[in-house]
């Protein structure tokens, strides 16, 4: 327990010491953070009241938006509290919040994408199967094994990061708890122990895109033997939000663990943790609200309805 006599805070980096760029940070950030929250509400609202969205593709979908919605929740807005409070501190209870939040919400984010695009597999390799494999038993174990295994994942990753004691400084060199940035903090070598950690979730995550990538290889096998081309095209469309938003995120995810943390400027740092921390779950709700037919179509009627109900309420108090 000496980490946490000796280390009772940490101070997050600032994106600048200027006052109107922390006000002009604050702004963009609460711009892009309701725009996330905005476009994952309404992905899970047209999913639920929308009946004909109740299958299991929609049902995985609906996590996904749930996970990002969270996702984005645990490092926006204390990097806002702090922008507009002209502060940099979280307290050491914080920090390990932060890192397991985000850590869990990554991860079942990627396991989510993994058993997604089993779904699409079965539906298009294995058409006879799918109501028989796809139930809804199988769904929701299915969600529930990808949600407490990604639970014991980010408590294991928490534990060994936060077991190790910090001294010296408590400059943070990034917006929110990082785990990398955190061990360049340890008072001891932490190298063994960022290997291990950097191992474990490099390997878990190969096993996951390995998986995507032959479930997609056997399912464009499959689409390149359909005759027609409506039956090709139909299948490439229930596919090609899916597979933009699995890219997104495995871009995104990569290119921050090939960064060098160690000899990375702090504004690189910055603008990496921007890219895979806030655009995947921003973008994954428009990605398929553009891409899908189904949920273009749910949405319409979903905003309409709320139009409609709120002129008609309009019109009777006038």
């Amino acid at each position: 327990m000496s980490n946490q006599t000796t280390m009772t805070e940490f101070l997050l980096l600032g994106f600048s010491d200027v006052r109107e760029l922390q006000i002009l940070h604050f702004v963009v950030f609460l711009v892009l953070y309701l725009i996330s929250l905005l476009g994952n509400f309404l992905i899970i609202t047209a999913i639920a009241v929308d009946h004909h969205l109740h299958n299991p593709m929609y049902f995985f979908l609906m996590n996904l938006s749930i996970l990002d919605f969270g996702s984005i929740s645990v490092t926006i807005p204390k990097s806002m509290a702090n922008s507009l409070m002209n502060t940099s501190s979280i307290s050491y209870s914080g920090c390990v919040a932060q890192v397991f939040f985000f850590l869990f919400f990554a991860s079942a984010n990627f396991a989510l994408l993994t058993i997604m695009a089993y779904d699409r597999y079965i539906a298009i390799c294995q058409p006879l199967h799918y109501e028989m494999v796809m139930t809804r038993r199988a769904c929701v174990q299915m969600a529930a094994i990808a949600w407490i295994s990604c639970i014991l994942y980010s408590a294991l990753h928490t534990g060994n990061t936060f077991a190790i004691s910090f001294c010296g400084s408590k400059m943070v060199d990034q917006f929110f708890c990082e785990i990398p940035q955190l061990l360049h903090l340890a008072c001891s070598d932490s190298h063994l122990g960022e290997v291990v950690v950097i191992s474990l979730s490099v390997f878990l995550g190969l096993i996951c895109f390995a998986f995507i990538t032959v479930s997609y290889y056997q399912i464009f096998k499959t689409v390149l033997r359909i005759p027609s081309e409506q039956g090709r095209h139909k299948a490439f469309s229930t596919c090609l939000p899916h597979l933009t938003v699995v890219s997104l995120f495995v871009f995104t995810g990569t290119f921050a663990f090939l960064k060098p943390t160690s000899n990375s400027t702090s504004d690189l740092n910055i603008l990496v943790a921007v890219l895979y921390s806030i655009m995947p779950p921003m973008m994954n709700p428009i990605i398929y609200s553009m891409r899908n037919k189904d949920m273009k179509g749910a949405l319409s009627k979903l905003i309409g309805w709320r139009l409609f109900r709120k002129n008609k309420m309009s019109i009777f108090l006038h």
